[in-house]
């Protein structure tokens, strides 16, 4: 039984997520105390709760401590089972982060799955939908198995009632060297809005475009959805390169002018511009397990997040895995399998 602080190194929700997995991966049991003890309000959410309860129901996991507030759980896994499932958050939490907490144990299951999550699917704290479909999964298809996602509807915060289907057709991870993105394509930028006014769309838009000064006119969109899919706004930048898309994005919120939103995702996609590395800051933590498990590969990747070096001790407790990290000759930050 491996026991574990939840107050310590990332402190959220991830630490949670990614024990699931990785307990669901290697059979071995756990109990996590002090609950997000990082955050402002600690204990499970039901977005918490929801993921936890999608690894007992794939994983035939019996799990204590499993209520919105909890401080405690303890979580013994069983044989994970392929077949079709479905989960709801029931608030606009996020229907990606439930998906990364099951992801690498149906891609890696006996047969195919069909998993359909109800929630937020662009919300604050969250990789968007977009990240999903255009970054992370052409990665984990790089590596054998193939998975494919869907958008049935939105889902902003607070509202929620978003939808995504997910497709798991599974096979042996093989490792990768993930470190060169290849020539530069395409970039282009999204507002999206829905129940509010336009101009919002238009003045994220006009921040984006004095950061992304090469971008061409062309290049920035909006996006006008029906207004019983909101009130909600999601801008997603997208920078696609010859061997990996990279997605940045930002979201409306009460007292957050549109001005400030534009301006802050398109600087993060100009600092991922420049770094010349294969993962931004979002992909870098969700390609450890997968590299982990095929035991061997790197990727080049920028500064690592608090959220990458929890992850990066979860999966040495749990599987003995160790990272090897340094810097190349060519300044980018590279990261590698110990084998």
């Amino acid at each position: 039984m491996i026991t574990i602080d939840g107050s310590e190194g990332e402190g959220g929700g991830q630490v949670l997520r990614y024990s699931a997995a990785l307990s669901l991966m290697t059979g071995e049991p756990f109990t996590i105390t002090n609950i997000r003890g990082g955050r402002e309000k600690p204990g499970l959410m039901r977005q918490h709760l929801t993921s936890l309860e999608a690894a007992c129901s794939i994983g035939n996991a019996e799990a204590s401590g499993l209520a919105v507030g909890s401080s405690e759980v303890t979580f013994r896994p069983g044989s994970v089972t392929p077949g079709e499932y479905h989960f709801a958050v029931g608030t606009a939490g996020a229907t990606g982060l439930v998906l990364q907490t099951i992801l690498v144990p149906l891609m890696l299951a006996d047969g195919p799955s069909r998993v359909v999550i109800e929630g937020g699917t662009h919300a604050i704290a969250a990789p968007p939908f977009e990240f999903l479909a255009h970054t992370l999964l052409p990665v984990i298809d790089k590596m054998g198995p193939r998975i494919s996602a869907k958008l049935d509807r939105h889902g902003f915060f607070p509202r929620g009632g978003g939808r995504i289907v997910v497709d798991f057709e599974p096979a042996p991870l093989r490792a990768v060297e993930l470190t060169e993105r290849g020539e530069y394509v395409s970039g282009g930028a999204e507002a999206i809005i829905a129940g509010i006014p336009f101009e919002v769309a238009e003045r994220e838009l006009s921040a984006m475009r004095k950061v992304l000064a090469d971008w061409p006119k062309e290049a920035f969109t909006s996006r006008q959805l029906s207004a019983d899919e909101g009130p909600g706004n999601a801008l997603i930048a997208t920078a696609r390169f010859e061997h990996v898309t990279e997605v940045m994005s930002g979201f409306g919120k009460l007292g957050l002018p549109a001005e400030k939103i534009g301006k802050t995702t398109a600087a993060r996609m100009k600092g991922y511009l420049v770094s010349g590395a294969f993962a931004g800051p979002y992909l870098q933590d969700q390609l450890l397990l997968p590299l982990a498990l095929a035991r061997g590969g790197a990727f080049t990747t920028v500064k690592l997040s608090q959220h990458t070096r929890t992850a990066m001790g979860l999966i040495e407790s749990f599987t003995g895995t160790r990272f090897r990290t340094g810097e190349r000759e060519d300044k980018k930050l590279l990261v590698e399998i110990e084998r």
